[in-house]
């Protein structure tokens, strides 16, 4: 479920979120009347996010460890959880003071996490941080094609801010319970800061005259585009027609220095540039410019022709940082929390940064933008005269120029080093767990674990994100996947001596296993975030640090090399992420009713790893999952 996670998390006992809920299919908005209320009164209606029992977490991390560490490590971790534990003990002192940080603020947590998983992260955003997503490819192969579709995909968009800004959403439920709305506020007009430790974000709806233009990027040109007439009343799509046209008239020289590539370095590298560039009044006021934006709009070129097998990994690679400083890393600001790409060859996404949101509002938005461009237009335009969109101008010193080209070089590398498969398995979709009363999603995590461990003959860590919106100002809490019910399954189901009616009763078990480890983890009673919370407790209150937190089980807990998220979706598309370790994966997936779109990813540079021999093993686990399924009668499940 949108689960990302990265490195710096790792090392502080987190893994990066990117939360849908969980189970995506009890996640239905009211019908799109005024909601009740407004904004506000929902949001004070909602619970708070609870401290779970310190000994309920205890015992259950115990078990999250059992399938992936070894007989006396754990035996050593039991004898630190005790100690940590004992009455009066530093663990009851930490519980105490989240329990009293959780009756002062509205949510425990959710400052706690934008600083650490995010704002204090320091690898670069792209690959590491901010997911892409691909969306089909669209039907049109020129620049006239390009424009009218990005015109119109403007459109939808600003139709879906509408809605945010007169408050009319629909909220979204959970198995009858409202989530919180607050992410759906932060997505647009908002963008990261690069600092030297840390980052900041600013959101600019928020201020006495929220801004009314877009950023759009052709040929690493910047330009600034008015979407609002003088009335307030959006452009339509003809009208934002004429405006990219002016906008791609007027950026056809192409030997221009790639500003935007600054935006892929390493934060701290960028934190240093970054003051470099605004010291010049002209950089600042672009650079203010494209901050303040609603979001940004890049038009891509056309790319390399490939085979329509291949299509879909090479879009992936585009939305995820570009393909490198020869193709499209510059026609970017990954710090803006939302881009659009338009390609000239069809290949349509966007890319977000993390730190505001979670993936539902990019989701919900996505969607609602597609369906959108499906419609046809119905305003025919006013004829009158639009003003010129506004071309952002930089002046590059040498300094400034050699910051681009290490920013180039570094991006090059890191574009060289991950591998991403993005692959469509058509056998079947969500109906057939569906048909055996089995949770699609759990179905194709069990899958991933049969997977991992044919590969490598042992289980491993694993992440998946739930989010914790039944919660005021929720983001997300981590399902552990690898359970001890998963690796009786995985290790049994090759084992010719084991009978099908066995094989089945264990894949119900683990199914089952992760249903329930789900539905605990959406109310606010997983271990992640907890443990996390009292280790920042520590860290706060300047006590020594507590053993289990540097016992190297924990360490081993937090070393995901499986990184996975469901990302359901209703257009035909699919999300894409880095490994969050060197020797990881990154999966993603979207399980629409009779297929599923898989995007799979690794690092070159480990040898361990291999994309396309994880994303084949899925599909052979599925398939031979299902056959099992198929195999044995139903009266025996």
């Amino acid at each position: 479920m949108w689960g990302i996670c990265s490195r710096a998390m790792v090392k502080v006992g987190m893994a990066k979120p990117c939360g849908l809920v969980k189970p995506c299919h009890l996640v239905k908005p009211v019908s799109a009347t005024r909601v009740s209320g407004r904004y506000l009164t929902h949001q004070r209606g909602l619970p708070a996010l609870p401290v779970p029992p310190l000994q309920q977490t205890c015992e259950r991390y115990i078990s999250a460890l059992e399938p992936i560490v070894e007989v006396d490590e754990l035996k050593h971790t039991k004898e630190l959880l005790a100690e940590f534990q004992k009455a009066g003990g530093v663990g009851e002192r930490l519980q105490r003071g989240l329990e009293k940080r959780a009756s002062k603020t509205d949510n425990w947590l959710s400052e706690w996490w934008v600083q650490v998983a995010y704002l204090t992260y320091r690898l670069p955003v792209v690959v590491h941080s901010s997911p892409g997503l691909v969306l089909p490819r669209m039907n049109f192969r020129d620049k006239q094609g390009q424009i009218r579709f990005a015109a119109k995909l403007i459109a939808g968009v600003l139709d879906f801010k509408t809605m945010i800004d007169n408050e009319t959403l629909p909220v979204e439920y959970l198995g009858g319970k409202p989530l919180c709305m607050n992410q759906y506020y932060e997505v647009l007009s908002s963008c990261r800061i690069p600092g030297l430790k840390k980052d900041s974000v600013v959101n600019h709806a928020k201020s006495s005259r929220p801004p009314k233009h877009i950023t759009v990027v052709h040929n690493f040109q910047f330009f600034v585009l008015d979407v609002y007439n003088s009335d307030g009343t959006p452009l339509t799509s003809d009208q934002l027609c004429v405006q990219l046209d002016r906008i791609c008239s007027s950026s056809q020289q192409t030997n221009m220095v790639p500003v935007g590539i600054l935006t892929t370095q390493h934060r701290d590298l960028w934190g240093k540039a970054y003051l470099n560039l605004i010291k010049d009044k002209t950089n600042k006021q672009s650079v203010s410019a494209i901050q303040r934006s609603i979001f940004t709009l890049c038009l891509d070129g056309a790319m390399p022709q490939v085979s329509e097998e291949t299509c879909r990994s090479t879009a992936a690679v585009q939305m995820l940082h570009g393909g490198g400083s020869q193709w499209n890393s510059g026609n970017r600001w990954f710090d803006k929390t939302l881009q659009f790409i338009v390609g000239e060859d069809g290949t349509c996404g966007a890319n977000y940064e993390h730190a505001p949101a979670e993936g539902p509002p990019i989701v919900a938005l996505i969607d609602h933008v597609v369906e959108y461009t499906r419609k046809p237009e119905m305003t025919r335009s006013p004829m009158v005269p639009l003003p010129m969109p506004q071309k952002l101008h930089f002046n590059i010193t040498p300094e400034i120029k050699k910051d681009i080209e290490e920013a180039k070089q570094d991006m090059n590398i890191l574009a060289g080093d991950l591998d991403i498969r993005v692959t469509v398995f058509g056998h079947f979709g969500k109906d057939v767990p569906k048909s055996h009363k089995m949770s699609p999603d759990a179905f194709i995590q069990v899958a991933l674990q049969l997977a991992y461990y044919r590969m490598y003959q042992h289980c491993c860590a694993t992440y998946e994100s739930a989010s914790l919106r039944m919660f005021r100002l929720g983001r997300t809490d981590t399902i552990r996947s690898a359970s001890n019910a998963s690796a009786a399954f995985v290790k049994a189901f090759d084992d010719p001596n084991r009978q099908n009616t066995e094989k089945v009763d264990l894949m119900a078990k683990a199914v089952a296993a992760h249903r329930s480890y789900t539905n605990m983890a959406i109310s606010g009673q997983a271990i992640d975030r907890h443990l996390l919370g009292l280790k920042l407790l520590a860290l706060e209150e300047n006590l020594s640090m507590p053993e289990i937190f540097t016992d190297p089980a924990f360490a081993k807990a937090l070393h995901y090399r499986l990184s996975t998220s469901q990302v359901p979706s209703k257009a035909d598309c699919v999300m894409c992420f880095g490994p969050v370790v060197p020797n990881g994966y990154g999966v993603c997936y979207n399980p629409m009713e009779d297929h599923i779109n898989f995007a799979v990813s690794s690092f070159n540079t480990c040898k361990e790893t291999d994309a396309s021999q994880l994303a084949q093993a899925v599909e052979n686990a599925l398939l031979d999952m299902r056959t099992v399924l198929d195999q044995t009668p139903r009266a025996k499940l």
